[in-house]
């Protein structure tokens, strides 16, 4: 199938892509296209180019499981349909009696027309820590050198100010921040909706201190035995001062880290006993722990238990409120520079998009890109994004922000006696107006 002469739409593709290879949405469609059309090597290479961008896309997993069964399965295996069943869709028949899969697969010869096209299925993108090679349990921990600072951070300027005052000046400046008793030990909080960027917050905090970021959530901690989880705990701070200076990120420390009195039933004391292991990891702080400093991330910091925010610990806190104005419109040109794009009004969007979070505005600009791509199609040559199609994503989504805010409404109004979370009551407030 690859000497055959290409349709219209997929050397309309092709010249689109060479103006914007990094469009993983747009090659996806290249890929899907070469399969319909019997052409699953051409899918192979196109799909594995997809997924070195974007990592685990579920879209490029099942174009390339596709491919590889219509490659590899022979015609006449195929079970004949039953009377009664749809016809197949254009396409499928092709792939099976495409030349070439009438036998046995030819891997090595595969591998020799795709391997030009197709990068490295592993590129020096992060070292893998050795947290999880000691004995074979628990997931691999990310450990990476940032390159991003708080300047590649569209907006937020108040987060950066408290970022700034409460950490990363006293961090920078430890002489300075010691003359005036300012304690350097202790961990910062960041809070929030989901999908506001804490995380990439935490890699430009890593990168404003040309520190290590190793990042760990819940399922790199979890054992299934009793003690695992406390050993791994233990071993991702030992790892963590080992690669000093470090930002070490606990993203969603609430699943490790809460409540203990609302913790009951049969697991409840192992369960106490992975708290107990979190504050004696972060007690010891205070010890020899120079150069490493602890991030956590939390969607519902009400849910942590009362210890982990003591002083010392995560006796920082800071609201990642959904991204203003100013941070939108950055969020939207980052996610439709590499578009064909026509006529688009930033501004305009940014304003029609209060209480979106960045994910929200990244499902925009992709529910955009798919709009002008169908249309694409109907037309038989590429169409560019307008704001035709952005309006019309934006009747289809809606702020995932608005769940967040109205529970954390009730946390303000009965919970906020000590003013732990003025910040987000003073948020509140401005959305009220």
């Amino acid at each position: 199938m690859a000497d055959a002469p290409e349709t219209p739409i997929v050397a309309s593709l092709r010249r689109a892509l060479a103006a914007n290879p990094d469009d993983v949405v747009l090659r996806l469609h290249l890929a899907q296209t070469l399969l319909s059309a019997g052409d699953a090597a051409g899918a192979i290479a196109e799909a594995s180019i997809a997924l070195q961008a974007d990592p685990g896309n579920r879209q490029a997993l099942g174009l390339l499981a596709a491919a590889a069964t219509a490659l590899s399965t022979p015609a006449e295996t195929m079970p004949p349909a039953a009377p009664s069943a749809p016809a197949a869709p254009a396409g499928a028949q092709d792939a099976q009696d495409a030349p070439g899969t009438s036998g046995g697969f030819d891997w090595e010869q595969a591998e020799q027309e795709v391997g030009s096209a197709v990068p490295p299925p592993f590129v020096e993108r992060v070292p893998v820590s050795p947290l999880a090679e000691d004995d074979g349990s628990g997931a691999p921990v990310e450990v990476a050198r940032e390159a991003v600072t708080l300047a590649d951070v569209g907006g937020l300027d108040d987060v950066k100010r408290r970022l700034e005052e409460s950490f990363l000046a006293p961090m920078r400046n430890a002489d300075v921040a010691r003359a005036f008793g300012k304690s350097l030990r202790g961990g910062l909080l960041l809070y929030g909706p989901p999908g506001c960027g804490k995380t990439f917050l935490a890699r430009a905090v890593a990168g404003e201190l040309g520190a290590t970021f190793m990042s760990v959530s819940m399922t790199d901690v979890i054992g299934a035995y009793m003690g695992e989880t406390q050993k791994n705990l233990k071993r991702v701070f030992d790892e963590a001062r080992a690669q000093a200076p470090t930002v070490l990120f606990i993203d969603e420390i609430d699943s490790i880290g809460m409540r203990r009195g609302a913790l009951s039933g049969g697991g409840a004391a192992w369960l106490r006993q992975m708290v107990n292991e979190l504050l004696l990891q972060l007690d010891s702080m205070s010890g020899d722990n120079d150069g490493l400093y602890v991030l956590a991330a939390t969607n519902n910091p009400w849910d942590l238990d009362e210890a982990l925010l003591r002083p010392g610990r995560l006796d920082r806190s800071i609201l990642v409120s959904p991204p203003d104005a100013a941070a939108r419109a950055s969020i939207l040109r980052h996610h439709l520079k590499d578009r064909p794009i026509a006529g688009i009004d930033v501004g305009h969007l940014a304003a029609a998009t209060e209480g979106f979070s960045g994910a929200d505005l990244e499902h925009v600009a992709v529910t955009a890109a798919e709009k002008a791509m169908m249309q694409s199609i109907a037309h038989g040559s590429i169409s560019p994004i307008t704001m035709d199609h952005l309006d019309a994503a934006l009747r289809e989504i809606r702020p995932s922000t608005l769940a967040w805010l109205a529970s954390a409404r009730n946390v303000v109004r009965f919970s906020n006696a000590d003013g732990r979370y003025d910040d987000l009551a003073a948020l509140l407030d401005r959305k009220r107006r």
